[in-house]
């Protein structure tokens, strides 16, 4: 047995970026299931476990994401002697202009990172733009880099699906699908491939909503033993736990996935929460029926609208049921396919993404127009050619000037949604109605600056004077239109 170890190239990292260790160990038997390494992080009184990983090519390596500032030691454990007792230290600096670190749940309904900066996820949705050929995955980060989406929804694993029939270019275990897999060995370039996508998404600023399980398979990898997904979890949340953008999503629609009990998605997700020691967001999406978005270890409520008709409508009640950030990762895609979930127009979409922000909610946004060569957006990115994001880039901007840079749901008429700030701001939407004017009833004594805003045609119209009480607003008598009062 040969041993070296690479030290750190820095004694100093920055907050909530990774801290890598990586030992080189030849070993003759099979590192991923005979081989345990962990090691303990310490500041002060504080001490931190993370588990460490082979990484291949005799390679075993230890990640960590400080999170407090100053001097860290460590101290790792291990089965093989050369990889116990192995000890070191560094410094926690503060982090630089772009890291604000993980995003957590703030003020109940909504988000920060962890310096406190708000963030709004505005997300999309390009299920399996990590198993596209090199130029399509440069392209689909080209495309998000000019998009206003800052969360992006991905398979961990391959999907087979409508438009999406070709074969990765990596798998995660060794073997092939003819001669069958070895679950007990992971294969390391599928996990590097896409650590690399995950590192590219964070220098955009965008967060990566990672689905780790889903139906949509033809290799087998949604029906492992048990065993073998306690074992990928444990593998996954090893290598990625210490990137400050990553969210873990059990499944997408956990429902559709008939090899699973509801037990096991408790299961998972007690390992998940186990072995993060980030503690990064996590839920668990659904197609026909929600989960129990109610227990404990459930950050946010992912969901998928059930109702062909009503989506982010029901914001608010879901906001009610379970007192947790509402994120309608899944309301209908603006495209032309032949499936109802796929064909909505821009127009549609960009309704359902003010239905939910009024609402005091987030709605996530996917493309499936059709074009010759079977480049859909919604599976393997590319480029975007609908009209719903520079729209929704219209409210994001919208949302960000609002108090606190969020909107939380105020009471109002039942046929106009509002959202706001009582007695100092007011955003009410009027979505497909098209009155051409509207009365407002207000406190007497509070005087209020009125526009008009035109959600599809992105424009914002002063309203001559400052008003206060009972008045009248004149409205284009179009659709999509919105108004907003602010405190004089």
């Amino acid at each position: 047995m040969t041993f070296a170890q690479n030290r750190p190239s820095s004694a100093q990292v920055e907050q909530w970026d990774i801290f890598e260790l990586a030992f080189i160990v030849s070993y003759d038997g099979n590192p991923f299931i005979e081989v345990s390494l962990s090691a303990e992080f310490y500041s002060n009184d504080r001490s931190v476990g993370v588990r460490g990983f082979y990484d291949g090519e005799g390679v075993f390596r230890i990640r960590f994401m400080p999170t407090t500032l100053g001097a860290w030691s460590y101290r790792t454990s291990s089965n093989v002697v050369v990889l116990d007792g192995q000890v070191g230290s560094f410094v926690c600096v503060e982090s630089s202009p772009d890291n604000h670190g993980p995003v957590r749940v703030s003020d109940t309904f909504h988000f920060a990172y962890a310096d406190g900066l708000r963030y709004l996820p505005v997300g999309t949705t390009c299920y399996a733009w990590t198993h596209q050929p090199a130029n399509l995955e440069e392209q689909t980060l080209s495309t998000l880099k000019a998009s206003p989406f800052n969360k992006l929804r991905m398979c961990v694993f391959p999907k087979s699906y409508q438009f999406n029939t070709d074969e990765p270019m990596y798998y995660p275990f060794e073997g092939s699908l003819e001669d069958g897999w070895d679950y007990s060995r992971f294969n390391p370039a599928f996990f590097q491939h896409l650590e690399m996508r995950i590192a590219d998404l964070g220098k955009l600023g965008i967060e990566a909503d990672l689905i780790l399980f889903h139906p949509y398979d033809r290799w087998g990898f949604s029906q492992m033993p048990l065993e073998v997904d306690e074992r990928y979890l444990r593998y996954l949340t090893a290598r990625l736990a210490a990137y400050r953008n990553v969210w873990w999503s059990l499944a997408n629609e956990f429902d559709l996935m008939n090899a699973k009990k509801e037990d096991d998605w408790e299961y998972f997700a007690e390992i998940l929460t186990s072995t993060d020691p980030v503690g990064h967001l996590i839920s668990n999406h659904n197609c026909l029926r929600f989960y129990d978005y109610s227990k404990p270890w459930v950050t946010h409520c992912s969901i998928q609208r059930i109702d062909m008709y009503k989506t982010a409508e029901e914001t608010n009640a879901w906001r009610e049921k379970w007192n947790k950030p509402i994120i309608v990762d899944e309301c209908a895609y603006e495209g032309d396919i032949e499936h109802g979930w796929g064909n909505i127009t821009g127009e549609e979409l960009t309704r359902r993404f003010w239905e939910g922000a009024v609402r005091g909610g987030y709605v996530g946004h996917g493309e499936t127009y059709y074009n010759e060569k079977e480049v859909l957006w919604w599976s393997k990115g590319g480029e975007l050619t609908g009209t719903s994001p520079e729209r929704i880039a219209f409210l994001r901007r919208i949302i960000e000037q609002s108090p606190g840079g969020i909107l939380n749901p105020l009471p109002s008429s039942w046929d106009l949604p509002c959202a706001g700030v009582k007695d100092e701001y007011y955003l009410y939407y009027f979505g497909f109605n098209q009155p051409r004017y509207r009365h407002f009833k207000q406190e007497a004594g509070v005087s209020y600056r009125v526009e008009v805003i035109d959600t599809w045609n992105m424009t914002i119209t002063q309203v001559p004077g400052i008003f206060e009480g009972t008045f009248r607003v004149e409205l284009p008598g179009r659709q999509y239109m919105a108004v907003r009062l602010t405190i004089a």
